[in-house]
C-alpha cells in the first residue's frame, strides 16, 4: 500500500494557518539527480524519543486569562491543550513562587522562617492554579508539569535580595532543598501532578528580577548533598531533575562537571537549556546541544524556556518571529532535545504583567481593556510540532539537499509518520520527498512551514 501523507501548512501572506493544503500519494523511488530539491527521511534510523512540547503558565499568563471571559478562557484553553480542536500541548513549565512574570515578588514562608512551618502556596490560589487545572482539564486530564524556581527567599541568600543574583548561604541549603519539596508536594495536594522540576533557572544570569547563581560545582554540590536526597526522603524520588536550565553557551561545560560526579549524577533525569545565547543575532548553538548528547548519550536533554524579548505592539504579526521557532526547533530536535517548552502561553497588551519591565512576545496575547485576544504566527508554527508530534514519537534521520529547507522529522509507535519542513526563502519551492523506498513531489510555498502526516 502506497503511503499517503496529508500537507497542513502555515505560509505568509496565506489567510489561513495550520491549513490542510493537500494530500501526496507516494510511488517507487528513483535517485534523486543533483539538481533537485530533495528532502530525505530515513525511518529505519532512529533517535530519542519525545517527552512533549508546550509552554509555561505563569503568574503573568494567569492574571492576563483571569480577565478573560468565560468564553474566551474555554478557547484559549481548547486552542493550547485539545488535541484534535487546538495543537495539543502536552508540556507545561510553571514557577516555584514569583518570578519576573509576576505583578510583585513573593515567597511562600514569612521572612525567616527556617523551620518553614508558615508553607503556604496561598498566591497561587488566587490565579495561576485555577487555570492550571483548567489547562489539565483541556489536555484530557494529563500534561508533563516541571516546576523551577528563580530564586530562594531573600533571606536566604548573601545579598539578603531576591533580585540581582546572589547566592544561596550555604547554612540554608537544607532548608531551600525541603523548601522546593514542599512546593512539588503542595502542588500535588492542589491537584497538579508534579512529573519534574529544575534545579535553578538562569544559574549563572545575574537579573535585575527574581536570580540566584550557581557555578556548576555549586549546582553539583546541591544536588548530591541536598536537593537529591531531600526529594529522595520525602518520596518524591521518582520525580524527573533537571539541571541547568539556561543557555545553549555554557551546557556542555556544566553537564560535564554535574554528571561526570557519580553522586550527583544518579539524581538527575535531564539537562535543560534556553535560546537565549542568540538575542544579539547570533547563529543558534545548536552544536552545543548536539555535543553535550554525543557526550552523555542516557541522559535527556530538554528546551525550558524560549520567547522573543523586546516587545512592541507592532509585531503581534511579525513572520520572523514565528520563523524563529520554526528554525531553532527543528535545530534543537535534531540535536537530540526530547521536548521543547515555550515560556508565557499568554500576555497582555504591553508584553507583561511584569514587575520589573522586562516586557516580551508571547504567541498569544490579550488586551485586558477589550478583551480582544490575538493569536500570532509563532502560535501556528508551535503547533505544526505539538499537533503533529506527540510524546512516544522517535526522531528519525531527515536531511535536506539544500541549505533553502530545514526538516526534521519522527515515527510514532504505531507507525505514524510526522515530517516537518520549513522554507525561508522568498519564492516557493518543488522538492522531492523520499521516505524509504518511496517518493513524492511536494510544493512549499515561500516563508512557510509544512507537516506532513497520515
Amino acid at each position: 500500500m502506497p503511503l499517503t501523507l496529508r500537507i497542513h501548512t502555515t505560509a505568509q501572506g496565506a489567510p489561513e494557518r495550520l491549513a490542510l493544503t493537500g494530500t501526496v500519494s507516494f510511488q517507487a523511488r528513483q535517485q534523486a539527480p543533483e539538481g533537485d530539491v530533495s528532502v530525505f527521511v530515513n525511518p529505519a534510523q532512529r533517535f530519542q524519543t519525545v517527552l512533549g512540547i508546550g509552554g509555561a503558565i505563569t503568574d503573568a499568563s494567569a492574571e492576563v486569562f483571569a480577565g478573560l471571559s468565560p468564553n474566551a478562557q474555554a478557547d484559549l484553553l481548547t486552542a493550547y491543550f485539545d488535541p484534535q480542536q487546538g495543537i495539543g500541548y502536552t508540556l507545561l513549565r510553571t514557577t516555584i513562587h514569583s518570578s519576573d512574570f509576576s505583578s510583585a515578588s513573593y515567597t511562600y514562608v514569612q521572612d525567616g522562617d527556617a523551620s518553614l512551618a508558615s508553607f503556604d502556596v496561598a498566591p497561587d490560589r488566587v490565579h495561576r492554579l485555577p487555570m492550571i487545572r483548567g489547562a489539565l482539564k483541556a489536555a484530557g486530564g494529563r500534561l508533563t508539569t516541571y516546576v523551577s524556581p528563580w530564586s530562594a527567599p531573600a533571606w536566604m541568600k548573601d545579598n539578603g535580595s531576591m533580585l540581582q543574583g546572589g547566592a544561596l548561604l550555604p547554612e540554608h541549603a537544607g532548608t531551600w532543598a525541603r523548601y522546593i519539596a514542599k512546593a512539588v508536594k503542595a502542588y500535588e495536594q492542589e491537584g497538579v501532578p508534579v512529573w519534574g522540576l529544575t534545579v535553578q533557572n538562569e544559574p549563572m544570569a545575574r537579573q535585575r528580577w527574581e536570580s540566584m547563581i550557581y557555578t556548576a560545582e555549586q549546582e553539583r554540590d546541591f544536588v548530591r548533598d541536598h536537593l537529591g536526597p531531600t526529594l529522595a526522603r520525602e518520596g518524591l524520588g521518582d520525580r524527573k531533575l533537571i539541571v541547568w536550565d539556561h543557555n545553549r553557551d555554557l551546557i556542555k561545560q556544566r553537564a560535564d562537571v554535574i554528571l561526570s560526579d557519580p553522586e550527583a549524577a544518579k539524581y538527575v533525569w535531564g539537562v535543560g537549556f534556553h535560546w537565549y545565547e542568540t538575542w544579539a543575532g547570533g547563529a543558534p548553538m545548536h552544536g552545543n546541544v548536539a555535543a553535550t548528547q554525543q557526550a552523555w548519550p542516557a541522559t535527556n536533554l530538554l528546551l525550558t524556556e524560549a520567547t522573543v524579548e523586546r516587545f512592541d505592539p507592532s509585531q503581534l504579526q511579525s513572520w520572523a518571529n514565528a520563523e524563529r521557532y520554526g528554525q531553532q526547533m527543528i535545530g534543537d530536535f535534531n540535536a537530540g532535545a526530547v521536548g521543547w517548552t515555550d515560556w508565557n502561553l499568554l500576555l497582555d497588551e504591553t508584553g507583561g504583567p511584569n514587575h520589573v519591565g522586562n516586557f516580551c512576545f508571547a504567541p498569544v496575547h490579550a488586551d485586558r481593556a477589550t478583551g480582544r485576544v490575538t493569536f500570532t504566527p509563532s502560535f501556528a508554527y508551535l503547533g505544526h510540532f505539538s499537533k503533529f508530534v506527540r510524546p512516544g514519537a522517535q526522531r528519525v534521520s531527515a536531511v535536506s539537499s539544500r541549505s533553502s529547507l530545514h526538516t526534521t522529522a519522527f515515527v510514532h509507535p504505531d507507525g505514524r509518520l510526522a515530517v516537518v519542513v520549513l522554507n525561508l526563502g522568498d519564492a516557493p519551492l518543488d522538492y522531492r520527498l523520499q521516505v524509504g523506498e518511496e517518493e513524492a513531489w511536494v510544493r512549499i510555498p515561500a516563508r512557510a512551514i509544512q507537516t506532513l502526516s497520515p
